[in-house]
């Protein structure tokens, strides 16, 4: 349903939301190996983030990439999948095809229609907060 840059974006992010929380900038490499992605992938993505205010890029000795706190929360999955995605995710046939309406639809429109629905109301109802909150817990995880 994302694209690769997505979830690896997700999960950057939500890392970053954990380390900020603690009060801890982390590095590239740092976030590559946690979400077991590619680092120069993990660049890309990062910039993406970083372009749509998403996540914040310090420069030094002490940088890094973090979150400000009080931001955690108000940061909603959608922001990132359209920072990465735009809205793609809410487009197209779910089989694929070239034209799919209402008036013409494929044989899943009706029900992708829906999906679609429940899918953008998870993504604007969930905060990158939420999403740290298993990982904290040992509950979720990043890498597999």
């Amino acid at each position: 349903m994302f694209s690769k840059a997505c979830e690896y974006g997700i999960r950057a992010s939500t890392y970053i939301a954990l380390s900020s929380l603690d009060g801890t900038r982390v590095s590239l490499k740092e976030i590559a190996e946690k979400i077991d992605s590619p680092v120069a992938f993990t660049a890309k993505v990062l910039q993406q983030l970083t372009k749509n205010s998403i996540i914040n890029s310090v420069k030094g000795a002490s940088g890094g990439f973090e979150i400000e706190k009080e931001n955690i929360s108000k940061i909603k999955l959608d922001q990132i999948v359209y920072a990465i995605d735009g809205n793609n995710v809410y487009a197209g046939c779910g089989l694929g095809l070239k034209q799919c309406n209402a008036i013409e639809p494929c044989p899943v429109h009706y029900k992708f229609v829906q999906i679609r629905s429940d899918l953008k109301n998870m993504l604007e109802n969930t905060s990158l907060y939420d999403m740290t909150i298993g990982l904290e817990e040992g509950l979720t995880y990043l890498r597999r």
